[in-house]
């Protein structure tokens, strides 16, 4: 009896927990009430029970990986992290212009900053429009002595570099050119002091030729071009440059994403001697931009805005000649003269050239005095355009000039204005005088006193002595001036049936 009574607690015991165990794994929500129906499926609760098991351990597997995947995301964004901050910087200065003193000074603190910020490299992109020799050869060797590597990129395609390229390209440590530009001269690199004797100009030359000697030794290029170049002048395309034999460029690229590629893995030789390999794959160059002053200094720089300012500053001064104007027009002149100056001082001006230009002015305005009939306007306007395309020293600057479209507007302008202004003065030689006593030729008057025949007479609001000429004329009467002599008039008087 006792062993039943066991038997059956443990059986209860064991339904009990096997509807626990049904009730976990979400598959009975019914109360247990010993029937052979709930113990069937009770039977199939333990499959249920398996699949719970199973998708408890599979959660706690992916919760895991999930920390797991979280924790290597994270680790591997700070250490690219780390790895990319250690890569030194790529300075960048672009420049598109004259490559005069203002320009070359800017280039030069670019220079300076990128060393001073430990760049791994500058890179200096030029679209030259002429240059100052003297300027771009010290460039050059500012350059050539720098404490980290830089790089010269002439751009865009078909750009003529002209003097500019045919300095920098060598001095730098990486010489590269877009496709179908080309650099060099059609004459002499090499400028003749003047002053000096053929033995000084000759040890001159001289020492440029070793300087690119020096330069392609380090550099592994071409430099049998050079003396060429500095004796009678030298072009090359990109094609050329890069097909010679050495080289005499390292790279033709395209653009600058281009450029950096290529530049990756590169082993720079610096002047003192230390090596550096170039890491730019990924890197975004750091633009070095003009400061305020730099920008305005370049903008005087250009021989065209000079010329401009010239002009401008020429009429303003003549306007305030013809009409004062309280120094306000002068003041003008002035401020337009002075950005000229500014301008002038970084390229090489022809003064003889700037006085031709004064003497054009002072042609044109002759113009409106002298009955010349234009005579002086032609001549003016002449001397200008020949004086504008001379204004800067082609041997010095190679590629300074003003561009000749603002050289034939101006003249054309300038000869409308002039001859509008003779025109006008023509015109009005012919208009009989309104003014003064002159103007009172013609006039009607009103006799005041009988003129008989001399009397008073009343125009143009004051009395005047006159003297009848045919005749007397009672008072109230109108007579008609015909001349005036010593302040006195003479008059005639008018018909009633003539009038």
């Amino acid at each position: 009896m006792r062993s039943a009574v066991v038997g059956s607690g443990i059986a209860a015991r064991q339904r009990q927990s096997d509807v626990r165990c049904y009730r976990l794994a979400g598959c009975c929500q019914a109360r247990y009430d010993g029937s052979v129906a709930i113990r069937m499926r009770l039977h199939t609760c333990m499959i249920h029970r398996q699949c719970y098991r199973f998708r408890l351990y599979y959660n706690r597997i992916k919760t895991v990986y999930a920390i797991a995947l979280a924790l290597w995301l994270g680790w591997w964004t700070i250490t690219t992290g780390a790895a990319a901050q250690s890569v030194n910087p790529i300075y960048l200065a672009e420049y598109d212009g004259v490559l005069s003193s203002y320009a070359a000074g800017y280039i030069r603190r670019a220079l300076r900053e990128a060393e001073a910020a430990n760049a791994q490299a500058l890179i200096v992109q030029l679209t030259p429009r002429g240059a100052v020799v003297q300027e771009a050869r010290a460039l050059a060797s500012d350059l050539a002595a720098a404490r980290i590597p830089v790089i010269v990129y002439i751009t865009p395609a078909g750009h003529d570099a002209g003097a500019a390229g045919s300095w920098l390209l060598p001095a730098a440590h990486i010489a590269a050119m877009a496709p179908g530009s080309r650099f060099g001269i059609a004459a002499p690199l090499f400028v003749p002091s003047p002053g000096l004797s053929e033995s000084t100009q000759d040890l001159l030359l001289g020492e440029q030729l070793q300087q690119f000697s020096a330069w392609g030794v380090e550099r592994n290029r071409n430099v049998e071009w050079a003396e060429t170049a500095l004796r009678s002048g030298f072009i090359a395309t990109a094609a050329q440059a890069i097909e010679a034999n050495p080289p005499i460029i390292d790279l033709v690229v395209r653009d600058q994403a281009e450029l950096l590629q290529r530049l990756e893995g590169r082993v720079i030789t610096l002047a003192d001697g230390s090596q550096t390999t170039l890491a730019t794959l990924g890197q975004r160059p750091f633009v070095v931009d003009v400061n305020l002053v730099e920008a305005f200094l370049l903008v005087l720089a250009n021989p065209t805005i000079v010329f401009i300012l010239l002009i401008m500053a020429g009429l303003a001064f003549y306007a305030e000649f013809l009409s004062p104007t309280v120094g306000i027009l002068a003041g003008l002149g002035a401020l337009l003269l002075a950005g000229a100056i500014i301008g002038m001082i970084a390229l090489p001006v022809q003064w003889l050239s700037v006085l031709g230009i004064l003497l054009a002015f002072g042609l044109v305005a002759t113009d409106l005095f002298v009955p010349s009939h234009g005579t002086l306007t032609v001549i003016g306007v002449g001397i200008m355009i020949a004086s504008a395309l001379t204004l800067f020293d082609t041997a010095q600057a190679p590629g300074v000039a003003v561009a000749l479209w603002v050289v034939i507007l101006v003249a054309v302008l300038i000869a409308l204005f002039a001859l509008s202004g003779v025109w006008l003065a023509l015109r009005s030689r012919d208009r009989p005088v309104t003014t003064g006593q002159e103007g009172l030729i013609g006039r009607i008057a009103e006799v005041r006193k009988r003129l008989d025949p001399e009397g008073m007479v009343f125009v143009e609001g004051a009395l005047w002595r006159a003297v009848c000429e045919n005749g007397t004329a009672e008072e109230g009467e109108l007579v008609r001036i015909t001349g005036i002599y010593a302040l006195r008039l003479t008059v005639q008087r008018i018909d009633p049936e003539s009038s």
